[in-house]
């Protein structure tokens, strides 16, 4: 009698998407050694669920409920016994795939984090507090849900982790204009999320935090290393800390409008 050979493994790369088009293609071929590929789209008007259908991915397209639900929901459509969590504008490179597999034949750990290599107009950053970034991904089916936050969502789990060693890469802040977007969106989600533990926002609090956060970015984070990128991303960083608590002042009621003096008539 011959003995059935047990059934793989199985791992699904799971992605949420909204107009992603210049960067959905990349990250499926990234993830294509998985068994399964899945992609929440919350509603693109641009060529993503299309592209997704071509390269083979389960898509679902559905509304936004904020991060954190919204990864939950393409944990909950996946069927792989071990999920990886993958952003559009990341790529697991062939390194970490081949550990992937190899982990998981034997695993230790139900939930492992993975370093990112994140890259900020062109360049790889090693310092500023982005390297190595270790962030938790990949995790047995169960064993981990995500938070549901406005923004900074986590993911959450009660077992010791283990820690991979291959890196994924990171293309968040490929432009000026990619920076200046997520800023702005960051920060309004930002605000939100401290009005609603019941910070209180101020133009002082709004300097104090952005001179902290530059500071820690660029001196105590040894951005310096990374030359002249390191002073713009350092100073994006205090760009982002600097609105968020500006607008949570402004939520809040405590920037008076109409007091700019009006100027004198010229005529």
């Amino acid at each position: 009698m011959t003995t059935p050979t047990p059934q793989a493994v199985r791992v699904s790369v799971v992605i949420i998407a909204f107009n992603e088009a210049d960067n959905i293609v990349d990250c499926l071929k990234s993830a294509a050694w998985a068994d399964e590929t899945v992609v929440i789209d919350s509603g693109s008007t641009d060529a993503t669920a299309d592209l997704c259908r071509q390269h083979g991915a389960k898509l679902v397209v559905t509304d936004w409920p904020g991060f954190g639900v919204q990864k939950n929901r393409a944990i909950d459509a996946a069927s792989g016994d071990w999920i990886f969590s993958l952003d559009a504008d990341e790529r697991i490179t062939p390194q970490l795939a081949q550990e992937i597999r190899s982990t998981i034949e034997a695993p230790r750990f139900e939930v492992y984090d993975v370093p990112r290599r994140s890259h900020f107009l062109g360049k790889a950053i090693a310092h500023s507090g982005w390297w190595p970034d270790r962030t938790p991904r990949l995790f047995r089916r169960g064993a981990a849900r995500f938070s549901t936050p406005a923004v900074h969502e986590r993911l959450e789990w009660s077992r010791p982790i283990g820690h991979l060693q291959q890196c994924m890469l990171h293309y968040g802040h490929r432009r000026i204009s990619d920076v200046l977007a997520k800023t702005n969106a960051y920060s309004s989600a930002s605000a939100q999320e401290l009005m609603a533990r019941g910070k209180r926002g101020s133009v002082a609090a709004a300097l104090s935090h952005a001179s902290w956060a530059f500071l820690r970015a660029y001196v105590l984070r040894r951005g310096f290393l990374d030359g002249a990128i390191g002073i713009v991303l350092a100073l994006s960083i205090a760009e982002t800390a600097f609105y968020k608590w500006l607008k949570l002042a402004e939520l809040q009621g405590r920037l008076a409008p109409g007091t700019h003096p009006t100027p004198p008539n010229p005529s």
